[in-house]
Order: C-alpha cells, then sequence, then structure tokens
C-alpha cells in the first residue's frame, strides 16, 4: 500500500479509512508531510472538521526546555519554503476552530531528549552532519531533486530501506518512531474500547513515517481493516 506517491506529474499523500466487522467507530488516517502547497492543508482541514474527534501529532513542550536537534529537524523542512522554485507552505492546522476535541499522545520535548541521549554517540553525530546538507538541498534543489522517488513512502520497506534500518542501533528508531508510536496506538486502543459501539470518525493526523505502524498496530491488535483509500495533492509538479 502507498502512502506517498511521487510521480512526473505530483506528490500525493493518502488517506485510509479503516472499519471494523463489530464496531461503528472508523478511523481516517491522514498522512502528513511537513512542507506542502496550501491547499493539501487547506483540504485536510476541511475533512477534518467533519471528524468526531482528532488524534493530532505534535511533540509537547512547556518550554523550559528546548531540543536542539528538535529545532535543527525544523529547520530542515521549513527552508523549503525559501526556495522560490517551491512555493511551499509549513504545516499549520489551528485545531482550537475545528469545533472537534482534539487528543496529542506525542511524547514531551523532555522525554524525546532522553530517548535521544541513548542513541550512540556516533550516530548522534552523523545525524548532526547529515542536517546542514539536507537544509542546502532542501533550499537550493530543483523539484527532480527534493521530489526524488526516496520521497515515497509505503506501508512495507523495500530491500534497501531494511538494510539501512539494520544498519542502525535500535535507539534510533525509538526515538524517533518506536516509543511515539506506542503512544499514539495506546491512545487509539483507549478510544476503541471506550467509544467503540459509537458510530463516530477518528481522525488521525499523523506524519506518514508513522502510518503503516498505525494501520499494522490496528489490524493485528485489535482487527480493523483498510477498507478504502482516497488521495490528497500534496504538490503539482
Amino acid at each position: 500500500m502507498q502512502i506517498i506517491e511521487v510521480t512526473e506529474f505530483w506528490v500525493r499523500s493518502a488517506v485510509i479509512r479503516l472499519r471494523h466487522r463489530e464496531s461503528p467507530l472508523q478511523f481516517v488516517i491522514y498522512s502528513m508531510v511537513h512542507m506542502a502547497e496550501p491547499a493539501f492543508y487547506e483540504a485536510v482541514t476541511a475533512r477534518l472538521s467533519k471528524a468526531d474527534v482528532v488524534v493530532a501529532e505534535g511533540i509537547r513542550g512547556d518550554g523550559r526546555r528546548r531540543s536542539p536537534l528538535l529545532g535543527a529537524l525544523t529547520l530542515s523542512y521549513t527552508a523549503l519554503r525559501f526556495n522560490r522554485r517551491m512555493k511551499l507552505v509549513k504545516q499549520a492546522i489551528d485545531y482550537r476552530v475545528l469545533g472537534v476535541p482534539v487528543i496529542n499522545p506525542d511524547v514531551t520535548t523532555e522525554e524525546f531528549a532522553d530517548d535521544w541521549r541513548k542513541v550512540p554517540l556516533r550516530h548522534r553525530v552523523a545525524v548532526w552532519c547529515v542536517l546542514p546538507v539536507v537544509v542546502l538541498v532542501r533550499l537550493f534543489g530543483g523539484t527532480q531533486v527534493i521530489w526524488s522517488k526516496s520521497m515515497e513512502v509505503n506501508d512495507l520497506p523495500s530491500p534497501e530501506e531494511e538494510d539501512r534500518a539494520d544498519a542502525l542501533p535500535p535507539e534510533v528508531d525509538a526515538a524517533f518512531t518506536g516509543t511515539r508510536d506506542d503512544r499514539l496506538l495506546a491512545a487509539l486502543f483507549r478510544l476503541h474500547e471506550e467509544r467503540g459501539d459509537e458510530p463516530i470518525e477518528v481522525a488521525v493526523v499523523y506524519g506518514a513515517g508513522h502510518v503503516a505502524a498505525i494501520v499494522e498496530g490496528l489490524t493485528s491488535q485489535l482487527g480493523y481493516k483498510a477498507r478504502s483509500a482516497d488521495w490528497l495533492t500534496v504538490v503539482v509538479l
């Protein structure tokens, strides 16, 4: 199953609807990217206003402790808005105006920092060495460089992606996805337990890199199945 599709004409993001044979509750997963054309975020926002509950990504912090890595990661994608060829905007969905309850089960800045410190030093240094290159490419690169096939996301990793994952220590996965995926799935499982007999739509708004874990968790643990999907255009190339 494709989650982010890249062709010579566009980049598209999958919206995946999961249903359960014995429950009227439905989960609708929005595969998010952090920079896109404004129309993409407008389309997502319009759909979210029709949901009954929104579960949203977002590392939380109280402002007292900042994470230099999170700041650098944010810069790595917000740099795209300064690339005049791209005409992209940063993800900005104002959940307060939706009139829909919003749940944020993500980790805090402190928890992310604690997980990051567990990553072996040489791997932390490697990430810091790569980030400036990523920023420069996104600042000055052309369409074909930035929106290459490497930006595609699928539910099953390619052999190359599996090799890269095997080369990394488990602490890297725990910091960026593992712990956060666990928190998210725990929140979705609670919604199923508490409101599974209600005909409601739960919108899950998370980065595309988390979507495969969400689908697998809801399928294997609760018995939900992906029954339909459609596309939202991230950018026209």
